[in-house]
């Protein structure tokens, strides 16, 4: 048996889809987006029930409505993972007995584009999930073990996440409520509404694109909705962008994002620079007190 290496113009070839989380406030229109995919080619996960925003839309939709439809869906959507044991979510057992209720899972075979909304609500019907399981139990008293219903939510969210991201040709959008907080020193920081911690601090290292859609002011001080598509950007806003294509603003136009990420990608020597690195001067230290010299 040879070295299964997938050789360069192989990997080039490859059918690759985006996957990506679209973070904003409440009502900012994050829902609203599917008016900019191809409806026949995009499949709705309406885990929030408010898809009053794309009423009149002509899309088809699941609406899980438990942690273990979403973990159904999931392996449905993206085949079974051949490293994990029978017994385990998402393997090879767990994909056969899908396929035995739900039937061939060509036909989801016509969607490009899943559009998960929310990764909050997800996150909620996981940790009512969680809560009702063995490891959220004390073995010595019996009684609830909230860090134990924690941990086994980390593990399970993150399960879900990177299955979802190892699904190959299709793209795969989360969409999320972002939270403005204030931190011990008063300062303005944004925060993924996710339940525990272990999903908002590792879900950035999962995806490939982490997007703000945030109201900013244009030039003349009124608010307008955009996309912030950069780690590095005035606002402090959460944001990633792996394919390096993106300008640091974008508009809040989803299909147009798409189109720009796949476009054929400049040289390496063109877009990629080392600029000299000049840093701020330090401040200076404090004058010491009279007397304390």
């Amino acid at each position: 048996m040879a070295l299964p290496i997938i050789g360069a113009d192989e990997r080039l070839a490859q059918r690759k889809g985006i996957k990506g989380v679209i973070f904003g406030r409440s009502g900012i229109g994050k829902t609203s987006l599917l008016w900019t995919l191809n409806a026949s080619t995009t499949l709705f996960l309406d885990l929030e029930a408010g898809d009053l925003a794309v009423e009149g839309l002509e899309i088809d939709t699941l609406r899980p409505r438990t942690w273990k439809e979403c973990r159904d869906f999931a392996v449905f959507i993206g085949g079974p993972n051949p490293a994990l044991r029978e017994d385990q979510p998402y393997s090879q057992a767990h994909f056969d007995e899908v396929c035995g209720r739900y039937g061939d899972p060509a036909v989801i075979g016509k969607y490009e584009t899943v559009f998960i909304d929310s990764i909050t609500v997800a996150g909620r019907l996981c940790f009512q999930w969680c809560r009702g399981q063995p490891e959220a139990f004390s073995e010595k008293t019996g009684k609830p073990d909230i860090r134990g219903a924690y941990g086994l939510h980390g593990r399970e969210m993150i399960g879900w996440l990177t299955h979802l991201q190892h699904t190959r040709g299709k793209h795969v959008w989360f969409v999320g409520i972002l939270d403005e907080r204030l931190d011990d020193f008063n300062r303005k920081v944004f925060q993924p509404q996710i339940d525990g911690s272990k999903t908002g601090l590792e879900l950035p290292g999962i995806v490939d694109q982490v997007i703000t859609m945030a109201d900013i002011p244009d030039p003349g001080g009124q608010p307008q909705r955009a996309f912030v598509c950069q780690t590095l950007n005035p606002w402090g806003f959460p944001a990633k962008d792996r394919s390096g294509r993106l300008d640091r603003v974008e508009a809040p136009h989803l299909g147009r994002l798409m189109e720009k990420i796949q476009r054929p990608a400049v040289p390496a020597s063109e877009r990629l620079t080392w600029p000299p690195v000049t840093p701020a001067d330090p401040a200076p230290a404090p004058a010491p007190e009279p007397g304390h010299g």
